[in-house]
């Protein structure tokens, strides 16, 4: 197998890391508010995304960093072009960077709803953009004979694009309330159980319409696999959540996300980004760099990967038990303004 093809494949595992654990992060962002009834049943919904929130985004910046090393003109067209709604997304999620450190600064219920509305607000604006950005790179979009994006910002706005986005906010959606149901326990659990049982059934009509509209109209054959087992895995997702069966639910909300990428990057190779005329897109070929310095970072990967999944599995694992609100005490207790250590339960690291 050709180093560029290599490649291609750990980009895309990359993406599938980033999407299924980041997924439900932003699904707990976006149900702060409409789920969380009380202060306390909030700091829960935080503290069960806690531990784990700042380590899943490394995916994302792991997945950005390989696709400038090994396609350096493929993160130049995609960067340049798609400028704004990534611009949009980077935004986002430092205003939910801020909000998760600095919720629990200060002793005030203004502040901490600020805090709250910054962080539902963060997590719902990348949830939609980035099945917007893949959908349009799934559809092909308007490059030069130089390989750059001479379409406007609202021709990334097509009944495709759009129809993508509201598919990865609904996955998103579902899969933060499905955690939710695994994590935490008393009120909170159960409203995030029924919330997801009656998310699942939009979920799965939105993305099924999606999911065959790409498979369709820009996909190969045999990317229908990749469609079969979306539908099955939503199909488990609706009987798991109807019958609280919160693991499985949380598994086949994962196998959904992992299935919707193998059809966008399997709709893509040999291109990483189409182009409306295919004599201007760009392949896993002419977007990469040289052999040589896909061979490096090759050896650098093969090296430092296993580790760093070992360090998260790890993580997961201290950090497994659900959260309640018998847990979270009634005062965040400010020292010095940060917020003492929450360690009862093993839930979090702070009580925010």
């Amino acid at each position: 197998m050709e180093l560029t093809t290599v490649w291609f494949l750990l980009i895309a595992v990359l993406w599938t890391g980033y999407l299924v654990l980041e997924g439900f992060d932003f699904g707990v962002g976006m149900l702060l508010r409409p789920l969380g009834r009380s202060e306390k049943e909030r700091r829960v919904m935080i503290n069960t995304i806690g531990p784990v929130w700042d380590g899943n985004e490394v995916w994302l910046l792991t997945a950005g960093g390989a696709t400038f090393a090994a396609f350096p003109e493929w993160y130049a067209t995609l960067f340049s072009g798609f400028y704004l709604p990534l611009l949009l997304i980077l935004l986002a999620l430092i205003v939910r960077v801020v909000a998760f450190e600095w919720r629990g600064k200060i002793d005030d219920d203004a502040w901490r709803n600020r805090a709250d509305w910054a962080l539902t607000i963060g997590s719902w604006v990348p949830a939609i953009l980035w099945g917007v950005a893949f959908a349009n790179i799934v559809r092909g979009v308007e490059l030069d004979a130089n390989h750059q994006y001479v379409g406007g910002f609202f021709a990334l706005l097509n009944p495709f694009a759009l129809l993508g986005g509201a598919t990865t906010a609904l996955l998103f959606l579902t899969h933060g309330a499905v955690f939710l149901a695994l994590k935490s326990a008393g009120d909170v659990r159960e409203r995030a159980g029924s919330l997801a049982s009656r998310l699942s059934v939009v979920t799965l009509v939105v993305a099924a319409l999606w999911a065959v509209w790409a498979q369709v109209a820009y996909s190969v054959p045999w990317t229908w696999a990749a469609v079969a087992v979306a539908a099955l895995a939503l199909v488990g997702l609706v009987v798991a959540t109807r019958a609280r069966r919160e693991g499985w639910a949380f598994i086949a909300s994962a196998v959904t996300i992992v299935a919707a990428v193998v059809l966008i990057f399997g709709s893509l190779f040999p291109d990483v980004m189409p182009a409306f005329d295919p004599a201007n897109s760009l392949t896993v070929d002419n977007a990469s760099s040289t052999d040589y310095t896909l061979g490096v970072m090759t050896w650098v990967a093969a090296i430092l990967t296993p580790l760093v999944l070992l360090y998260q599995g790890w993580t997961y694992w201290v950090f497994r038990k659900r959260v309640s609100a018998d847990s979270i005490p009634d005062s965040i207790g400010l020292t010095f303004g940060r917020p003492k250590a929450d360690v009862t339960s093993g839930s979090s690291r702070e009580t925010h």
